[in-house]
């Protein structure tokens, strides 16, 4: 894992700083954030190991692994934007995160949108289920400098991902 590597989460932070302990198995993730978080940089680093660790036991048998897996190595994993945050604290015992992944995949921008549940069995916070409004084409127009950065982190885009 490079050190210097931003985490495909758009977090701001580095891989190693952000959610590359929780993909190494170093540390649970503590909240639902988090563990949304990271999922996300799984499909990012096509770590599918963490994505099956990561289910409720009860779905685990219902992973298609194959077809997770050419999901994210077809894609280009773009942002993620977290909408909103209900409960998923390190003391709550259920949360939900409603977000967006963004990806580019066949040469079209697209869009996850789902209200995640989690749940925290045994001190660690795993993926329940979710509602997913699908993928949809969205328009990409020129960002300036100034303006809010798209990937949602609240920060200008020359600040942020406008870096590169």
């Amino acid at each position: 894992m490079n050190t210097n590597e931003l985490c495909p989460c758009r977090s701001g932070k580095s891989l190693t700083a952000c959610c590359g302990p929780y993909l190494s198995g170093q540390e649970p993730a503590p909240t639902a954030e988090a563990l949304m978080r990271s999922r996300y940089a799984a499909f990012a680093t096509r770590n599918m190991d963490y994505l099956e660790a990561t289910l409720v036991p009860e779905e685990r048998k219902d992973f298609n692994r194959d077809q997770t897996e050419a999901w994210a190595k077809s894609s280009e994993w773009t942002g993620l934007e977290i909408l909103s945050v209900k409960d998923g604290s390190e003391n709550d015992a259920e949360g939900v995160v409603d977000f967006i992944a963004h990806f580019r995949q066949d040469g079209r921008d697209l869009q996850h949108r789902e209200l995640s549940r989690f749940v925290r069995r045994d001190s660690q916070w795993l993926y329940l289920d979710g509602d997913v409004a699908g993928a949809t084409p969205v328009r990409v127009s020129k960002v300036g400098r100034n303006d809010p950065c798209p990937c949602g982190s609240g920060r200008k885009h020359k600040k942020c991902c406008g870096q590169s």
